[in-house]
């Protein structure tokens, strides 16, 4: 099997599991229990906070923990909304392409008062900071906009953004899901006031994340019932996937540089075999996207059908995010970079691991070809692109 999903989730690294085992069979205690093997388990909390924090340039209780990015990015963008309702400023910047846990929680806030700004995306997938900048109003309380995108990969000018809202005194929020583990982050040196993150997007265990707020920030409560997370996330901490989670960051990190320049060599070979694909375009910038990241539309196919095949050829992509995987509709950020419907429903992503190989990549590239004359072959829209009848988009 060739797994070529790991924008969905990772395999788990061998440093998480064993960083989780003692925590699972040994210090089992409860973080808040006052005896012996309930502060055992509270150290390991300690110390798993600090490494995080260390990691991203911030203070350890500038780190809540929570059960991973859609829970922080909740409430990230709630928090910032009571703060801006205090002080009569009730609108929201963000963007037309972020995740669903971002543009859902905005679409419930709109409900309620709020007003929402969500700034186009250009072509290339990329905004830039000029853009937030003339969009801010005296009445703006947050910019969210995500680091990286899930689905095309296109990495964000988070630093100058941060910047303008620092300069505007509006407090910024990235949901930093995809870009945790595989690009360097210092949210002092990037302005960044609020930043979420998921522990299996880079090896870690599912179900395990973490919020980063500024110290200055008081966090609104999701979840009622205890003190956990100094009152601001209450439930039983899971000790044993936090510490799967800071093992597997420290991991991650420690390689990055050395990983990023080995996944965008393979990166690079995959999106020059598939441009050979005639009447198939790449989706977002070809440089300023994630080391692994590589998607695409095929004009006259559907996207299901390619995966389908392709699994049958032992192939594991997507076309896009695994959280809107059920859905018959295209994807809302190939639509927002301008994408077509027709063309969006042919889109697939492939996204690589540090245990990607040169050898799976030359079988995916001709897997694909295969795949796509196969379906083209047997599409009554390609006989009529190809005959005249229609025209095509994809050049």
């Amino acid at each position: 099997m060739i797994y070529l999903d790991n924008a969905a989730t990772t395999k788990m690294s061998k440093v998480a599991i064993e960083a989780m085992y003692p925590y699972l069979d040994e210090i089992y205690g409860n973080p808040s229990s006052l005896h012996t093997a309930g502060q055992q388990a509270n150290e390991a909390l300690t110390d798993a906070r600090a490494r995080i924090a260390r990691l991203f340039g911030c203070e350890p209780r500038e780190i809540t923990f929570t059960s991973g990015g859609s829970e922080a990015d909740n409430q990230a963008i709630l928090t910032a909304a009571r703060i801006g309702e205090r002080a009569g400023k009730r609108h929201i910047i963000s963007t037309a392409f972020e995740h669903h846990a971002v543009l859902h929680t905005l679409d419930k806030l709109a409900k309620s008062g709020f007003e929402v700004t969500l700034l186009d995306v250009h072509e290339n997938g990329l905004i830039t900071a000029e853009q937030v900048a003339e969009a801010i109003r005296p009445d703006t309380c947050l910019v969210t906009v995500m680091y990286a995108n899930n689905e095309i990969g296109t990495i964000q000018p988070i630093a100058e953004i941060g910047a303008v809202c620092r300069e505007k005194g509006v407090l910024f929020h990235t949901d930093a899901v995809q870009a945790a583990g595989h690009l360097h982050i210092n949210v002092k040196e990037q302005n960044i006031d609020m930043l979420s993150l998921s522990a299996h997007k880079f090896h870690g265990p599912k179900g395990i994340g973490a919020l980063y707020a500024r110290k200055s920030i008081r966090l609104e409560s999701l979840i009622e019932g205890g003190a956990q997370e100094r009152g601001k996330r209450a439930g039983t901490e899971n000790t044993p996937a936090i510490m799967g989670m800071a093992a597997a960051l420290e991991a991650a990190c420690a390689n990055l540089d050395a990983n990023a320049a080995r996944m965008i060599a393979l990166r690079d070979r995959l999106i020059a075999g598939l441009r050979e694909i005639s009447h198939a375009i790449l989706n977002g910038d070809a440089v300023k996207r994630l080391p692994g990241n590589v998607s695409f539309c095929f004009e006259g196919i559907e996207g299901e059908s390619l995966l389908l095949l392709l699994d049958d050829k032992g192939i594991c992509a997507s076309s896009g995010s695994a959280c809107t995987s059920g859905s018959l509709d295209p994807s809302h950020v190939l639509l927002a970079i301008g994408r077509v419907h027709d063309i969006a429903h042919g889109s697939l992503r492939l996204t690589l691991s540090e245990e990607t190989t040169e050898d799976e990549i030359d079988y995916t590239i001709a897997a694909v070809k295969d795949v796509v004359e196969y379906l083209r072959g047997i599409s009554p829209i390609w006989r009529d692109l190809c005959s005249g009848k229609k025209e095509f988009i994809i050049k």
